[in-house]
């Protein structure tokens, strides 16, 4: 890990899958989970694409028993997202899952209005102080509507060294020299296409979407971006390029939450997962998905599944 707070690697998610009625299908979950330890031990619920948005508080507490088990069960530390307008019922998210052995969460600004610098610092006093025993990962995204900058990473980790990570999807050479500085110690994870390019720059670890298409291929995109070999990486990061234009064409007149594109990918490794979000929110027709595992099948055969 060196002097990072957090060690690398591939972070991934585990999206949840609901029946007609929106209840949690367990037996499908933990099988995801079992299948997604087979390729990271960094997994994470209940992010933006896992729908941490949309859980009732009971919908919440079965999930996160449910993820911990599993992943106690694998040897590894669940991560919890938690995304809420209100800082009181952070509070008591944290509490309940750390009742179950939770330590790390995953945490968003809240997203009603932009923070301003003062409030940004204010939640992170909040929620990091609060909680000095728990580990928290950062998810940088303008959903929150409002971007923190690496040199706010740099004040509030060195307020509050529970702070040991973040996901920053952006692709800006300019923000990821500032970002990846060597000195500073929280772990960065960038989103696929970034990662050829943070890795030149520092150290960094890969918050993997579209790639986990094909696990295989992920690991190997991850290792050559790692060891700098950048003629193999842009080859399979043009790919990268390809696919998430071709997907988002495909997907956006249907749907265009996280979750829509994410539950595709579950769905190559675990057939019959089902693609539906909690409403209001829409997930792709069976056919969009068809179209997409036919795309990596014709055009992209070394990222459809093994």
């Amino acid at each position: 890990m060196g002097g990072k707070r957090f060690p690398g690697g591939i972070l991934a998610t585990c999206v949840i899958p609901w029946d007609e009625d929106g209840r949690l299908l367990e037996a499908v979950f933990r099988e995801e989970i079992r299948l997604n330890l087979r390729q990271t031990p960094h997994l994470y619920v209940m992010g933006t694409a896992g729908e941490g948005y949309a859980l009732s508080e009971p919908q919440y507490a079965e999930v996160v028993e449910v993820f911990a088990a599993e992943m106690k069960a694998g040897g590894a530390d669940p991560m919890v997202g938690i995304i809420s307008l209100s800082v009181t019922d952070v509070h008591r998210r944290i509490d309940l899952a750390q009742a179950l052995g939770v330590r790390l969460f995953q945490i968003s600004l809240p997203a009603w209005g932009p923070c301003t610098e003062t409030e940004i610092f204010s939640f992170f006093d909040e929620v990091c102080g609060r909680h000095p025993d728990c580990g928290f990962l950062h998810y940088n995204l303008l959903r929150s509507r409002v971007l923190i900058t690496p040199a706010q990473y740099r004040r509030i980790a060195e307020r509050h060294s529970n702070l040991v990570a973040t996901k920053n999807t952006t692709d800006s050479i300019s923000t990821l020299s500032l970002l990846l500085d060597p000195a500073e110690p929280l772990q960065h994870f960038l989103a696929d296409i970034a990662l050829p390019y943070g890795c030149l720059v520092g150290e960094c670890g890969l918050l993997i979407s579209v790639a986990s298409s094909n696990w295989s291929t992920a690991r190997r995109y991850y290792e050559l971006c790692r060891a700098q070999d950048v003629a193999a990486a842009l080859d399979l990061q043009a790919d990268l390029v390809k696919i998430t234009a071709a997907l988002r064409a495909m997907v956006e007149p249907h749907a265009h939450m996280d979750g829509a594109f994410d539950k595709m990918y579950a769905r190559l490794h675990q057939p019959g997962f089902p693609l539906r979000l909690l409403p209001p929110y829409q997930g792709v027709p069976m056919e969009v998905f068809d179209r997409y595992r036919a795309l990596l099948e014709e055009r992209f055969p070394r990222w459809q599944p093994d």
